[in-house]
C-alpha cells in the first residue's frame, strides 16, 4: 500500500476511527491523540496493509493496541505516583423531528446507556463498543482482539447481562 492509498483509508474510515477512539477513551483529547497516534503507526506500517483484507479493521486494530498498552502504563504510573483524572462528557445527540419531550428523553436513555457501558471493564467494553458502534461481525472482532468467537460471544452475551440488570431500574424492565 502506498502513502497516496492510506490518505484515502483515512478519508474513508477517518470518522469512524475517530468515533471508536472517542467510546474508547472517553474524553475528546484523549481520543484526538489516540486517533493521531493510530494513523502515525499506520504511516510506520503502511507496507503491511492490505486494502483487499478489511483495512478498516487492521485500523481499529492498532487503535485497540495502543489503547491498551497506554492503560497498562497509566496503571503502572498509577501505582507509583497516582493522578486524578475529570469524569467523561458524552455528546448529546437527539432526532430533531422530535418534540423537546421525546429529545429530552432520548438524551437520558442514551447517557444512560453509555455510562452504563463506560462503566464496563475493557474486555467487555471493546467488543460491545465495536459491534454496536462500528457494526462489526463476531468474526471481525474475534480477529481484531486476537480471541475465539465463542469467547466474544459469551463476552457479548454476558455483557447484555449485566447491561440489563444495570438499566433495569432506568427503564422499568422487572
Amino acid at each position: 500500500m502506498t502513502i497516496g492509498e492510506l490518505e484515502n483509508l483515512i478519508q474513508a474510515y477517518g470518522k469512524d476511527i475517530y468515533s471508536f477512539c472517542l467510546h474508547l477513551t472517553e474524553n475528546r483529547q484523549e481520543a484526538e491523540d489516540l486517533y493521531q497516534d493510530t494513523f502515525l503507526t499506520a504511516v510506520e506500517r503502511v507496507h503491511r496493509i492490505d486494502a483487499g483484507h478489511n483495512p478498516k479493521s487492521y485500523l481499529l486494530s492498532i487503535a485497540i493496541h495502543l489503547w491498551k498498552n497506554k492503560k497498562r502504563k497509566f496503571a503502572r504510573r498509577q501505582q507509583i505516583a497516582p493522578i486524578t483524572d475529570d469524569p467523561t462528557v458524552f455528546p448529546e445527540t437527539a432526532s430533531p423531528d422530535a418534540s423537546p419531550e421525546e429529545q429530552s428523553i432520548i438524551r437520558e436513555e442514551r447517557e444512560a446507556v453509555l455510562q452504563a457501558v463506560q462503566k464496563l471493564p475493557d474486555k467487555y467494553r471493546i467488543p460491545v463498543i465495536l459491534l454496536y458502534g462500528q457494526q462489526l461481525s463476531l468474526k471481525e472482532i474475534a480477529t481484531l482482539l486476537s480471541l475465539p468467537a465463542s469467547t466474544v460471544k459469551s463476552r457479548l452475551h454476558q455483557v447484555r447481562q449485566l447491561l440489563r440488570r444495570e438499566l433495569e431500574v432506568f427503564f422499568d424492565e422487572t
